[in-house]
């Protein structure tokens, strides 16, 4: 073999290898940066990219789901946590866990694709990220929440055929639907959106994750086929959990408390602002899962501040009437004036509205 034709065949060989990866991310170290130093690309991270049609994520992430999950418009999610090298999750009973520096929890929106350029926001997703593929799914945001030394900060991107790009202001992604009410402006929160939501302590304004919460993993995965507590905590990913945990319930499960289903669907879509420490303490109306009073739910409640957002109703929840409830009216609005939660959906979930309803039909008791 002369030189020149080996010194050929070796130049090739570096194409092919670097070829074969410089696509996806699953062969490729997770990357931190700095705060003002984010890229302008989500692929840079090494967290998700897409391969072919199919969307990969990092083997150094840990893809977890939770019970009773944020309503987000129909939005299917997919949730995955990086913890560094030889570092772990702190577990706590209650409140988030606590992470190592370098941490970064990532949230994918998409939907499945419908007819002539439609989404459906009727479809089912298995967790699955295999499942995920651009032929058939239509990917719009994925936020991060990156832990720094001196705490957590969201940096939205938006996706672009196949690259999620940088997006610190916001924007509407106009969605036509394959079902009524066939359109969607959906929002696509910025930067210091993402803190109405994570800032869960109105007094220091320090951002959290809400998800990463033992009552809310606290269930079995079929990705591990186990449950994901566990999973996490023989890896070496979370430290050594209480042998009692809570469970949120899986709200659409019929088989489940109603109470408890109502508590937990409230719990996640209401509780990180309706806390005595979050951006609604001022109202009165707690709904995180703990111990409250019922007054403190919002039974026989006024409003704190009447106007629009009450719906001319007098309590926030009026035992055995649904349709006198201000809690009612607010989650079946639409309008920026009274819908709550005030960020994050432009839709009604038609299946938590119902529940809770039903709910309120069946607390006992009248308002004097």
């Amino acid at each position: 073999m002369t030189l020149v034709r080996k010194h050929l065949l070796q130049a090739s060989l570096a194409i092919f290898l670097a070829s074969l990866f410089s696509s996806g991310c699953s062969d490729k170290s997770t990357q931190y940066f700095e705060r003002d130093r984010y890229p302008a690309k989500l692929s840079d991270w090494n967290l998700l990219s897409i391969r072919g049609d199919n969307l990969e994520i990092s083997d150094e992430t840990f893809v977890y789901d939770l019970n009773s999950p944020l309503f987000s418009d129909y939005a299917h999610k997919l949730r995955t946590i990086f913890i560094p090298e030889n570092q772990m999750m702190t577990f706590d009973p209650e409140k988030t866990f606590e992470f190592p520096m370098k941490s970064v929890i990532t949230k994918t929106f998409f939907y499945e694709k419908g007819m002539e350029g439609s989404v459906r926001i009727s479809s089912s997703w298995s967790g699955d990220p295999s499942e995920i593929n651009l032929k058939k799914h239509r990917l719009i945001e994925t936020r991060l929440l990156v832990k720094h030394a001196d705490g957590w900060e969201a940096i939205p991107y938006i996706w672009r055929d196949e690259e999620a790009h940088l997006n610190l202001t916001g924007s509407i992604v106009r969605l036509a639907l394959e079902e009524e009410p066939h359109s969607l402006n959906y929002l696509t929160p910025s930067k210091n959106q993402c803190k109405s939501c994570h800032a869960t302590n109105h007094t220091n304004g320090e951002i959290l994750p809400i998800g990463p919460k033992a009552r809310h993993l606290n269930k079995s995965s079929p990705l591990y086929a186990v449950n994901q507590i566990d999973y996490l905590t023989d890896k070496g990913i979370l430290s050594q959990v209480a042998s009692t945990i809570d469970r949120n319930a899986v709200y659409t499960d019929m088989a489940a408390d109603l109470s408890h289903r109502a508590r937990s669907y409230l719990d996640i879509n209401c509780g990180h602002c309706h806390n005595e420490n979050g951006a609604a303490d001022t109202s009165g109306l707690l709904l995180d899962y703990k111990d409250h009073k019922l007054a403190e739910l919002g039974l026989c409640k006024p409003p704190i501040a009447a106007g629009r957002g009450s719906g001319g109703r007098m309590y926030s929840i009026t035992p055995g009437r649904p349709k006198e409830s201000i809690m009612s009216y607010r989650l079946s609005s639409t309008h920026p004036a009274a819908m709550m939660p005030e960020l994050g959906r432009a839709l009604v979930d038609e299946a938590g509205v119902a529940l809770i309803n039903e709910w309120i039909s069946s607390l006992p008791g009248e308002c004097i």
